[in-house]
């Protein structure tokens, strides 16, 4: 076995391995990939020195293999090194499972064995293949050509990324093809350069191919890791309830400085019956990457006993989280307990934007949000009056979603004591909005998110807890008397940005705020009295994509018009000409006597004019069957003859044609068309569509 061929083949396999950096990173698939083609070499090295090892081969390349990964992915499972049933049981659920688990989480995924031990087997199966297929080199690699294209279903590549990927694996299929030849020179090292330019040329056309403008379409588009089953209460619909216990610890957390909110759900569908959660959850990966303009800060979350339930005390952009391994959903910012997840206590990084108030003041909303425009059920007529009177008339910007804010606040008290009102749905909304102007923050935070929906602004409902004011050593102490439900606004090029219509009457005593929240209040003072409001003026730059922003309906990209326009051509030539002959022909054969024999005559010179035989006006049959004889053979040229004869008989022997004389004369086309059905595939295609049979001859 060549050598050279086979560093070429081990080196495009390893390639394939480690082009699923994106989903890991490098660093933890170097090691078991690099180590897995390396005792694949090993192992032909051996059967080429011990030829009895020869049939061996692909047993010895897998078990060597497998022994490699268990000592680089799996050791502190070993015993000295040697396998316990604990490192088989991993190694059976990495094969089987782990390329789903890494599909339901964030990227870069946790390189725990469970997750990562799928690809370095994946690795391990193309060797054994294409070891086994070497003596065919290309056919070699389609092993390694199929565990690159699962790479890239996973996470593609574009950019410059995309092409030094494709020169690397380009690089080595080269090597694979030169060392399979049996001689080699200078003068052979086209299949080198053509196999390299291939792959780039490919790797470019596959990345630029996106017609819609929608990005690469993944495996783990849709997939999401599932919930364990439990029945508890929305934290919404436990708010008057944690009133009513006020002095019940929840939880504690130690952090810099006392943190603003933290959330547990996020709601965002409604039914005009109550707010439920779109939730899509992913196992949470070594780390999400941070925002671009964030600050990142960390807390240390100690839970309580009163916290039911799969939710988790989180931020709106979490990062990371120590201690635990729970769900993720990123669009919310929602952290769910997994199945396995136990602990009490973790760390939890996150990153929050940073903008001023005066650009907040301004901003634009984004009404692209998911799950910001969504439903709001039957509007009762009241409401839908006092709706458009809660902004004053503004167009949907964070300045209209500030004045909606202030509108509640001023038209509106929090409920305090024992009678506390309860519910969500348009009924409980339509009293606190109409009749009794008082309720909790689950009423506020309700009523601002159907309000602003019904204004074009894009909300949402989250439901948690202010970050306390009580303190305990380093530690600040979250109890029942915390819990919140607030609104959120996305704003275009921000996110989604809290705020809180009760917040002037229940947050004496709290800490100032920092950060994003420090610009909402900033931005809220700035406010203009209602008589003085005007729409802000928009930049330039956000005028002109406000301008050019597409409808809700969703834009045709100019590639998919060039598309439609140069395919609906080539599709209707391509179906079209096969099908008018096809047409004409029926329609000729449907002709009785003369006629019939006549449209048998132009059946036979349109189907040899579509074969590019020479056909002219006033050939006789005679000329045209010699004609035809040098391009689909003797038999052809002798039916053309014996339908010249029927040709003749019609025309001039003075004779009635019966129908029995058009039958024979199709006989003679049908034998014609047999002719030229043996003739080359493409010659047949070529004439197929050729659409100078469908224009008559001059």
């Amino acid at each position: 076995m060549n050598r050279v061929a086979v560093l070429g083949l081990l080196g495009a396999t390893a390639v394939s391995g480690l082009l699923f950096a994106p989903v890991f990173g490098l660093g933890p698939l170097l090691a078991p990939v690099l180590a897995v083609v390396a005792a694949g070499y090993v192992c032909v090295e051996a059967a080429a020195r011990w030829p009895r090892l020869a049939g061996a081969r692909p047993l010895l390349v897998a078990l060597a293999g497998l022994l490699v990964v268990v000592e680089v992915v799996l050791f502190p499972t070993t015993v000295a090194g040697l396998p316990t049933a604990e490192t088989f049981r991993l190694l059976w659920h990495g094969a089987t499972d782990g390329w789903l688990l890494t599909l339901q989480s964030t990227w870069p995924a946790r390189p725990v064995p469970e997750q990562l031990l799928f690809v370095p087997l994946a690795v391990l199966a193309a060797t054994v293949l294409g070891v086994e297929l070497l003596a065919r080199p290309l056919v070699a690699l389609l092993p390694s050509l199929a565990l690159a294209g699962l790479s890239q279903a996973y996470h593609a590549f574009d950019g410059m990324t995309a092409v030094l990927a494709a020169a690397g694996y380009g690089a080595c299929a080269a090597v694979l093809v030169w060392g399979g030849r049996t001689r080699r020179s200078i003068s052979d090292a086209w299949p080198i350069v053509l196999t390299v330019v291939a792959t780039l040329v490919g790797t470019l056309a596959v990345a630029g191919a996106d017609p819609l403008d929608r990005g690469p379409v993944s495996l783990k588009d849709g997939r999401l890791a599932p919930m364990r089953e439990t029945r508890t209460t929305s934290p919404l619909q436990q708010i008057a309830h944690r009133l009513s216990t006020p002095d019940t610890e929840v939880f504690r957390y130690r952090a810099g400085e006392p943190v603003a909110l933290w959330r547990l759900a996020v709601l965002d569908g409604f039914d005009g019956a109550g707010f439920s959660s779109d939730v899509r959850p992913s196992r949470l990966g070594s780390e999400i990457a941070t925002p671009a303009g964030t600050t990142t800060s960390t807390a240390e979350v100690v839970l309580g006993t009163d916290l039911s339930g799969p939710w988790l005390p989180s931020q709106a952009i979490p990062l990371d989280v120590d201690g635990l391994a729970p769900l993720v959903d990123e669009n919310t910012g929602v952290l769910l307990r997994d199945a396995d997840t136990g602990a009490g206590e973790y760390r939890l990084t996150w990153a929050e934007p940073e903008v001023d108030a005066a650009t907040l003041g301004a901003a634009p909303v984004d009404a692209r949000a998911r799950g910001g425009l969504g439903d709001v059920g039957v509007v009762p007529p009241e409401v839908d009056r006092l709706a458009k009177d809660a902004v004053a008339g503004l167009r949907p910007t964070f300045q209209s979603a500030l004045q909606l804010d202030r509108f509640l606040r001023s038209n509106y008290r929090l409920a305090v004591g024992d009678d506390l009102p309860t519910g969500h749905g348009w009924s409980q909304l339509r009293r606190f909005l109409v009749e009794t102007k008082r309720g909790t923050s689950e009423q506020f935070a309700a009523a601002y998110v159907v309000l602003a929906r019904m204004n074009g602004i894009p909300a949402r409902l989250a439901v948690g807890f202010r970050g306390g004011t009580e303190s305990d050593g380093a530690e600040h102490v979250v109890r029942n008397r915390d819990v919140l439900a607030w609104p959120e606004v996305a704003v275009r090029g921000v996110g989604w940005i809290p705020l809180d219509p009760t917040e002037s009457a229940a947050s004496a005593g709290a800490a100032a705020r920092t950060g994003l929240g420090a610009a909402v209040d900033q931005a809220r003072r700035q406010l203009p009295p209602e008589r003085d409001l005007r729409p802000p003026v928009l930049p330039e730059d956000e005028r002109a994509d406000t301008a050019a922003e597409p409808d809700s309906s969703g834009g045709v990209s100019w590639l998919v018009v060039t598309a439609v326009v140069a395919g609906v051509p080539l599709v209707a030539w391509l179906l079209g000409v096969p099908l008018a002959t096809a047409v004409r022909a029926r329609r000729r054969r449907a002709r009785a006597g003369t006629a019939g024999v006549l449209g048998a005559w132009a059946e036979v010179c349109d189907r040899l004019r579509g074969h590019g035989v020479a056909f002219r006006v006033g050939m006789t049959p005679r000329d045209l069957a010699a004609v035809t004889a040098g391009v689909a053979g003797h038999d052809t040229g002798r039916a053309i003859r014996e339908l010249g004869r029927v040709v003749d008989m019609a025309l001039w022997s003075g004779v009635d044609v019966a129908d029995g004389h058009a039958r024979q004369a199709w006989q003679r086309v049908a034998e014609v068309r047999r002719g030229m059905a043996a003739r080359p595939a493409r010659a047949r295609l070529r004439a197929a569509v050729n659409p100078r049979v469908l224009i008559r001859p001059r």
